[in-house]
């Protein structure tokens, strides 16, 4: 009896073994991939820039999402682009950094949306932000909020409040293109974690 239950217990491990460690990357990312599609949106300008999702914004493996970015069209209309992240306001201001699992085809910058700066502010649109690296494999970033910054061509006439998180309504996640020359990249956002 007592080797009966050795054997079946052996065979059991031996069994979840061969499961966990035939599982391949990508089917660990796809189970990894818990976003709430209820907090994650898209936006591109009116000037003729496209975005491509696979049916929805949010697939088995998370975000995915492919951008053609026009070039500038003149000194006071410039294009966009960009995923956005909208948890509640309150799960933001309490926090002080982000852990993102990602993949993108050119640098990507994550944005700190600021009413200050927006829309309801003053319209210069330069929030706080932070540039990582390209990646055609799925990375991992853990980044402080004290490590963003404004970009360079910040206005003069904008004034900086810095970083108010109870006043950041989202996190915008863009990839990084000159605004002369436009281009194409793929997005994929797997996980995101906001953390103290």
């Amino acid at each position: 009896m007592i080797t009966m239950n050795k054997f079946i217990k052996s065979a059991i491990i031996s069994l979840t073994s061969l499961l966990v460690f035939s599982m391949s990357p990508v089917e660990a990312h796809k189970q990894k991939a818990a976003l709430d599609e209820n907090q994650w949106s898209y936006a591109i300008d009116p000037y003729g820039s496209k975005a491509t999702i696979r049916g929805k914004l949010i697939t088995d493996e998370g975000v995915w999402i492919n951008f053609t970015r026009v070039p500038r069209i003149d000194a006071k209309r410039n294009t966009w682009i960009e995923v956005i992240y909208s948890p509640t306001s309150t799960s933001i201001a309490e926090k002080n950094k982000v852990i993102l699992t990602y993949k993108c085809d050119t640098p990507l910058l994550i944005k700190l949306s600021q009413e200050h700066y927006g829309k309801n502010g003053d319209q210069s649109y330069a929030h706080y932000q932070i540039k990582l690296p390209a990646s055609k494999n799925w990375t991992t970033k853990e980044v402080n909020f004290n490590s963003f910054a404004r970009p360079d061509w910040t206005p003069a006439s904008s004034k900086d409040y810095g970083i108010v998180l109870n006043k950041v309504n989202a996190l915008y996640f863009t990839p990084s293109m000159l605004d002369e020359e436009g281009g194409a990249a793929t997005l994929q956002l797997n996980s995101i974690k906001l953390l103290p």
